[in-house]
């Protein structure tokens, strides 16, 4: 029988992670395949109620629901602190059991990690959704001096500070009123964890006189691979980095979840690359 794995979100049309995954199963010769599963919220508990009767084997979770999933789901006692971050974005069926995981805070880290170490650095972020919630769990763990984060929603950026203040009280984080009170000249690395970028419209979260040569600039946005705030950052001297990295190892370490053996890198990298260029 056919195993199915896939992603729940809504929406989800857009997602890439088919690609890279079923390119992934084909080249292990794994008779398995990876679907969309559009799931509204209020959807969301029907779906869960009905898994058990499917071959539904594992699944990734996206917007909206990495929240409210932990209603249907265990953890692993390692893996408790999650519910503080509040986000899970993958899981597996394990002898009967649903287990969550998230895969987003160690793929960014080994991506992060690849062009730059975070330890002993100063960071900015540029919001405070979910994504900003692992991503600054990650730096955290990975031994960034500190952090001073904004969201144009003050409460969120509250809810980062309590979140990181609860599992690490001793780490300096800051909330910043404005772009400008991010002090970015006098930071390390910068994260843009908004979808400011992905439409060709949208303006620069920060203005160009803010950034520097000594600054890395890390944006979570992949499509398109060069931002306006990228474009900004290699002319201010800066080096830089897309998101595509992240999307590619958060997969990678979902699919070795799901199967228990090593991803196809290089297959995986491949079908993103060219999923991503015929959007």
């Amino acid at each position: 029988m056919k195993k199915i794995y896939g992603i729940i979100g809504f929406p989800v049309k857009h997602s890439l992670s088919p690609a890279m995954h079923n390119a992934a199963f084909r080249a292990l010769d794994i008779n398995a395949e990876y679907m969309l599963f559009e799931v509204k919220p209020e959807e969301l508990k029907s779906f869960f109620n009905n898994l058990d009767k499917s071959n539904i084997l594992g699944l990734n979770v996206t917007i909206p629901h990495k929240e409210k999933v932990f209603g249907f789901v265990s953890l692993e006692p390692d893996n408790s602190y999650l519910r503080q971050i509040g986000a899970i974005n993958t899981i597996v069926n394990k002898k009967g059991q649903w287990l969550g995981y998230n895969t987003d805070i160690s793929g960014f880290t080994k991506h992060l990690k690849e062009n730059f170490d975070p330890a002993n650095k100063k960071v900015a972020i540029i919001g405070a959704g979910g994504a900003a919630r692992a991503v600054s769990f990650a730096l955290v763990k990975s031994g960034a001096k500190e952090i001073s984060i904004f969201d144009i929603d003050q409460k969120k950026s509250e809810n980062i500070s309590k979140m990181l203040r609860g599992l690490f009280p001793d780490f300096l984080i800051s909330i910043a009123k404005n772009i400008e009170d991010l002090q970015i000249k006098n930071k390390n690395l910068l994260i843009n964890a908004t979808p400011l970028g992905m439409k060709p419209k949208d303006p620069c979260p920060v203005e160009e006189k803010q950034l520097h040569k000594d600054l890395f600039v890390y944006d979570l946005i992949y499509n398109p691979a060069e931002t306006k705030l990228l474009k900004l950052a290699k002319k201010a001297g800066a080096q830089t980095s897309d998101g595509l990295g992240m999307l590619l190892y958060q997969g990678m370490l979902s699919f070795e979840i799901w199967t228990g053996g090593p991803a196809p890198k290089e297959t995986m990298q491949k079908a993103l690359i060219n999923a991503l260029r015929s959007l």
